[in-house]
């Protein structure tokens, strides 16, 4: 039996959230200028339990934003600057040896590391070897780390947003397809329009100090995850993103002959949860009790962007990930509610 949104308690958390949309976005707008598609993604993917890539050049207040949006949910909150020589425990922590001053007996101790915290900003991730970068994979999957034989839990909610610079290549390591795979969203952060430029040059340049005010809690953000999952996906809308999905896959049926030839391998079952999970956390964003396949095309760049790889002759064409999704949503035909 499918789960619906039927109790009051339900409906008044998604009241909840729409009214506290607003009272977020009016906080996070006395920090940071613009960026409305990049702080509407970050939503979605914090109440549908997902972790975020975010890719732009320095400057574009990946950050700031990633802190303010902790600090206004009332998160702990940690930031771990990735480099070639960080190791595994530099991330989920180590055991060391103290001593007891009454009986001088030396047992292990576990030093908890930064990823030890509701928000973890992973900044310029692909700047340490893959071996420091698996050591986030257990803490996104299973909300868990293990060392010395032994498991500890996480504080949840638990989301961790990984950064890349675009740019710059020199000294990095390419994150492995399995690792992407973990990220729910691929949120490309851009340059700011001139207007907005003007007010955050005006803004960061004055003496004027911003007081951010909480706005949700932990115990919200938990309420809210469990509120998306409840929310009632119609067949048609569920049979869409699956043809969207398995229409990026070059040895699929589904996948257009146009497009066969520009993918090297295409996106997994992954995909199709997050698009609907993201379309539900959108609907509920905007206070709607159901998702439609608006919804679905509307997630369908994050969630695809890092799941479709090209191939040669597209990267010789110059056609990116995203020029496929667009000649895709153009392709797959929206059905018709049964």
């Amino acid at each position: 039996m499918r789960e619906s949104l039927d109790e009051n308690a339900d409906l008044e958390s998604i009241e909840f959230l729409k009214k506290a949309r607003q009272s977020l976005t009016q906080e996070i707008g006395q920090v940071i200028i613009g960026q409305q598609e990049v702080i509407e993604q970050l939503l979605m993917a914090l109440f549908s339990k997902g972790h975020c890539l975010l890719i732009g050049v320095p400057g574009l207040a990946k950050t700031l934003l990633i802190s303010t949006l902790a600090c206004i949910l009332d998160l702990k909150f940690n930031r771990i600057q990735f480099t070639p020589d960080l190791m595994p425990s530099d991330i989920i922590g180590t055991d060391i040896i103290q001593e007891d001053r009454t009986t001088s007996e030396r047992n292990f101790r576990f030093l908890p590391g930064p990823v030890f915290a509701n928000v973890v900003l992973a900044d310029e991730i692909n700047r340490t070897p893959p071996k420091t970068q698996a050591a986030l994979l257990q803490a996104m999957q299973e909300y868990k780390v293990s060392i010395g034989g032994k498991t500890y839990d996480l504080d949840l909610p638990f989301f961790v947003l990984a950064t890349q610079n675009p740019i710059e290549f020199e000294g990095t390591y390419p994150l492995p397809e399995a690792q992407l795979d973990r990220f729910m969203f691929n949120i490309q952060v851009d340059y700011p329009k001139q207007e907005e430029e003007i007010e955050i040059v005006l803004s960061t340049t004055s003496a004027r100090e911003p007081v951010l005010n909480p706005v949700m809690s932990g115990t919200d953000v938990l309420r809210i995850q469990e509120i998306i999952r409840k929310v009632p996906a119609a067949e048609h809308v569920v049979k869409y993103a699956v043809e969207l999905v398995r229409s990026t896959r070059p040895n699929d049926g589904s996948c257009p002959d146009s497009i066969k030839k520009l993918i090297s391998w295409g996106a997994g079952p992954r995909a199709s949860q997050y698009l609907v999970l993201g379309a539900k956390s959108r609907a509920v964003i905007h206070g709607r009790y159901h998702i439609s396949c608006e919804d679905i095309r509307a997630v369908a760049k994050p969630v695809l962007r890092h799941r479709v790889l090209t191939s040669f002759t597209a990267e010789a064409d110059g056609i990116s990930s995203l020029n496929i999704i667009d000649e895709l949503l153009n392709i797959v035909k929206v059905p018709e509610p049964s």
